[in-house]
């Protein structure tokens, strides 16, 4: 027998383990946190008081209650997964925007779920979505390794999108956008791609019709080994998930330009993180998704985090964490609030957590030591155009229970 084959063989007796260990969790973690049960993979979730939206990777965009479970509404008209949604609000016209595996940015009447406009984004998967609305400027990142910049002043009219620049220093697919405006002509923005790499960037407006925005790069960080997963910027900090199995924070203040960032290392790698000290809560803790678990740390000292907890969440990847404020009456007619964590994962669910919990989980959702997943590992690529890192996406996300 070749190597070639012998390793395939490997390979496939690997699948055939991690398949029998993620079923018998399936029927362990088939009541907790509430799920909600989706018809397809959540690729990207917002949540608007108590609804979700979610970008699924079934072609549609499903906005569903999260105290009862039900899909209120379901928009249809994408030909390919789709990745990321955004919202934005213009002349009284509430808007949802996507961007899908098939190339395009469609934006969405919120109410009536007529399709707005649609527009051919990029030459590959559109991968995230970012809008600064105070810049009224859309931001998309693909897999053709181009960030663009999008005029989206006037984009309930129906025409296309607007082209007003873009970014092509990435050498791999553009995974993650984060962004904050400085003033009404300009902003920072950081972009991170599927090799780890993060550039940070001063963007500014030009004194032009059609509108142009102009990215100048400020500096390249280089902490993480491989695949930028999620990314979140507040408090002068950048927060940064990463296949290498940890979470970075850096300042980006220029006098902490040599000071070396925190880091939290996990037991595999992390797709999903809740920053709360970014949160209106302004708690000192982070939620992370690793593997199939949720971990809670507390964050507050400057050193080595303390883990709090880590909870048997779901018996597939988490790739989503939202926090929700939950707001229900009581008997009495008062309104009672609690924050609560929604996840998203790859086992085809949404469950929703006490974030008490999660600081402190009782004994039935305490994670075991041995239920970190990790995943297999391809000896080889296939011969089908794709890159290594959109063949493994598309094998999470056709992959079926």
């Amino acid at each position: 027998m070749s190597n070639v084959d012998e390793s395939n063989l490997m390979v496939s007796e690997a699948h055939l383990i991690l398949d029998s260990i993620r079923k018998e969790k399936a029927e362990r973690t088939k009541d907790i946190g509430d799920p909600i049960q989706l018809p397809g993979k959540a690729l990207d979730v917002h949540l608007l008081g108590n609804d979700a939206w979610i970008a699924e990777n079934t072609t549609v965009i499903r906005r569903l209650n999260l105290e009862s479970g039900k899909t209120l509404q379901i928009y249809r008209g994408h030909t390919g997964p789709v990745t990321s949604i955004a919202f934005f609000e213009d002349d009284g016209t509430k808007m949802l925007l996507s961007g899908s595996w098939d190339q395009t940015i469609k934006i969405w009447n919120r109410e009536t779920k007529d399709i707005i406009s649609s527009t051919d984004a990029h030459n590959d998967f559109v991968k995230t979505l970012l809008v600064l609305p105070e810049l009224r400027l859309l931001i998309s990142g693909s897999s053709d390794k181009i960030v663009r910049f999008w005029d989206i002043s006037g984009a309930s009219s129906g025409h296309q999108l607007a082209p007003a620049g873009s970014i092509s220093s990435h050498t791999r697919p553009v995974e993650c956008l984060c962004a904050h405006a400085i003033s009404p002509t300009s902003a920072e923005i950081c972009t991170g791609d599927t090799m780890g790499v993060i550039k940070v960037w001063s963007l500014t407006k030009d004194a032009s019709i059609p509108v142009r925005w102009r990215a100048t790069l400020k500096y390249e960080l280089n902490h993480h080994r491989t695949r930028i997963n999620d990314m979140h910027f507040g408090r002068d900090e950048l927060w940064t998930a990463s296949a290498d199995e940890t979470v970075q924070v850096v300042s980006l203040k220029p006098e902490d330009a040599s000071k070396p960032g925190r880091i939290i290392t996990h037991p595999t790698g992390v797709r999903a993180i809740l920053p709360l000290p970014l949160t209106d809560l302004l708690e000192p803790y982070l939620i992370s998704g690793s593997g199939d678990n949720i971990r809670a740390y507390e964050v507050s000292a400057e050193d080595e985090p303390d883990l709090l907890g880590t909870v048997d969440a779901h018996w597939h990847d988490v790739t989503t964490l939202r926090l929700w404020i939950r707001k229900t009456t009581t008997e009495d007619g008062k309104t009672a609030v609690e924050p609560y964590v929604v996840s998203a994962s790859l086992d085809g669910t949404l469950r929703k957590w006490r974030l008490a919990e999660l600081l402190n989980p009782p004994k039935e959702l305490k994670a075991a030591k041995s239920t970190d997943l990790k995943p297999v590992q391809k000896t080889a690529a296939e011969a089908s155009g794709l890159t290594e890192e959109e063949e493994r996406e598309l094998a999470e996300l056709m992959d079926e229970e």
